[in-house]
């Protein structure tokens, strides 16, 4: 299973809108709206990494209002 932290900025004043969204897509297991640089957190789980890029590009990424994403997959050292 490949878990990973996704990090989002929207357009003002749809952060909200943004996280409640993206919580009903199958793979993500959270989504908050924050404070500070990024509007959103998102939690998200998948098989693969080529399955967690499908996530991200395909479907989160489509959701209206988000501006940019970043991507942090966690390690286990």
């Amino acid at each position: 299973m490949v878990k990973a932290y996704i990090l989002i900025q929207t357009e003002v004043g749809k952060a909200t809108a943004v996280a409640e969204m993206i919580s009903e897509i199958p793979g993500v297991t959270q989504a908050e709206d924050v404070t500070g640089p990024y509007d959103v957190i998102v939690r998200a789980e998948s098989t693969t990494v080529d399955d967690l890029g499908k996530l991200v590009v395909a479907q989160i990424q489509k959701v209206d209002g988000i501006t940019r994403t970043l991507t942090c997959p966690v390690v286990n050292l």
